[in-house]
C-alpha cells in the first residue's frame, strides 16, 4: 500500500492521523511504499470505520492472514513437581493426549499452519512428538493396528510446519514472543498458552479470535472474567464499548493487587498480535529478575493500535494448577468417545459413596 492511498481512504492526512491516533507529524513522515505493519493499522482503522469495503473493491488492499501460532513452552512447571522434572509440563497428558497436543489442534482449526515452539532444557519430547516415529509407525503397521496408526499419523497434518527455537535463559512471557521474531517477521501471529486448555464447544476458540482479526485487523487478547481475589495472578484489562458490540482495550495491568485492578477481566493465554508488538518488547524496561513482560509490550503497543478484547465463548481449564488440570481430566473424560459412558456410570456410583 502506498502512503497516498491510505490518505485517500480517509480523505486527509489530518484524519488519517486522527483515525490511528497518531500526531499528524509521525505520518507525515512514512514513506511513499508503506511497510506492512502501517498498512495493517491503516487497514484495521478503515475496517472500524467501515470504510475498507469500497476501497478493497478497488483492489487497493490485501490483507494479512495469521499463518503463524506461537507456544512459549520453555517453562519449568514447578507447581507440579515431582511430575516435571523430568517430562515438559506441556506433555502431561489430559486422558489421552498431553496439553501441546490441545493447543495445536485448537491453531490448526483457526487455519494456522506454521507452529513455533519456545523451548527450553529437557523439552525435546516436545519435538519427537510432533516428529515422524518410524519405528513405532512400522511396529503398528506390521501388528495390523491401523486404528493406533491412524492416530499417530494425525497429530500433525504433513501440510504443516513445526519450527523450534531455544530460549536460553527464562526471562519471562514477553522475551519468549520476542524469540520468535526471526520466524514471525513482519507478520501478524498468535499466541497460545498451552496451559490454558480451552474447550470451545465445537469451534475452535482461536478460530473465533481469528474471525475478529480478519474483520477489524486489531490485536486481539482473549479475557475472562475472574474473580475479583484472583486478579493478582493475571494480566488485567480495562476496556471500552466499540463499535459493533466490539470491546476496545483502554488499559493493561500486569497482576494487581484486587483494590488497584482496574477490573476483573483477565488476559488467559490466548492473544493475537500484530508484529510491531516486536519492537516494544525490544524497549520495555525489564521487571523483577531481568523479566520482560508481554503485558508492557502490549501496554505500549495499545498507545499506537487499536487492541481488541475478545470475551471467550469456550470453558478454559488452568491446566497450569493442580485443580484445573484435575477439573479438565474429568471434564475431558467425559466426553471422551471410548471411555464417556462407563466413566460416566463409573462416577455416577463414585459420587453416592462420598460423605
Amino acid at each position: 500500500m502506498r502512503k497516498l492511498d491510505a490518505i485517500r481512504i480517509f480523505g486527509t492526512q489530518s484524519r488519517l492521523a486522527a483515525a490511528l491516533g497518531l500526531g499528524r507529524s509521525a505520518v507525515s513522515q512514512w514513506p511513499d511504499d508503506l511497510p506492512q505493519r502501517h498498512a495493517d493499522q491503516v487497514q484495521g482503522a478503515a475496517l472500524r470505520l467501515g470504510l475498507l469495503p469500497d476501497v478493497a473493491k478497488r483492489g487497493h488492499v490485501t490483507m494479512q492472514k495469521i499463518r503463524k501460532a506461537v507456544f512459549p513452552v520453555a517453562g519449568m512447571g514447578t507447581r507440579f513437581l515431582p511430575a516435571t522434572k523430568a517430562s515438559p509440563k506441556e506433555m502431561m497428558p489430559v486422558v489421552d493426549k498431553p496439553l501441546i497436543q490441545y493447543a495445536v489442534e485448537e491453531a490448526l482449526e483457526a487455519g494456522i499452519t506454521e507452529m513455533v515452539f519456545i523451548t527450553g532444557r529437557n523439552k525435546r519430547s516436545i519435538e519427537d512428538h510432533f516428529d515422524k516415529a518410524y519405528e513405532l509407525e512400522n511396529e503398528l503397521a506390521a501388528r495390523g493396528k491401523q486404528p493406533l496408526l491412524d492416530i499417530l499419523q494425525s497429530i500433525i497434518p504433513k501440510s504443516v510446519s513445526c519450527i523450534y527455537i531455544r530460549q536460553t535463559e527464562a526471562l519471562g512471557l514477553g522475551h519468549a514472543v520476542l524469540c520468535a521474531e526471526p520466524v514471525v517477521g513482519d507478520e501478524p501471529f498468535a499466541v497460545i498458552l498451552a496451559d490454558d486448555l480451552i474447550d470451545g464447544n465445537g469451534t475452535s476458540e482461536m478460530k473465533r479470535m481469528v474471525g475478529l482479526f480478519g474483520d477489524t485487523h486489531c490485536s486481539v487478547l482473549g479475557v475472562e472474567q475472574v474473580p475479583p481475589a484472583e486478579t493478582s495472578s493475571y494480566g488485567i484489562v480495562e476496556v471500552q464499548e466499540g463499535g459493533n458490540n466490539r470491546l476496545r482495550v483502554s488499559n493493561i495491568v500486569e497482576k494487581p493487587r484486587p483494590e488497584e485492578a482496574p477490573s476483573n477481566l483477565a488476559v488467559v493465554g490466548r492473544y493475537i498480535l500484530t508484529p510491531r508488538i516486536f519492537h516494544h518488547l525490544q524497549n520495555v524496561q525489564p521487571g523483577k529478575g531481568g523479566e520482560i513482560q508481554l503485558t508492557d509490550g502490549i501496554f505500549a503497543l495499545m498507545q499506537e493500535q487499536h487492541i481488541l478484547a475478545h470475551t471467550l465463548k469456550g470453558t478454559r481449564y488452568d491446566c497450569g494448577s493442580k485443580l484445573g488440570y484435575l477439573k479438565a481430566t474429568l471434564a475431558y473424560g467425559l466426553k471422551h468417545a471410548e471411555v464417556g459412558d462407563e466413566f460416566t456410570s463409573y462416577l455416577k456410583e463414585f459420587c453416592t459413596r462420598l460423605p
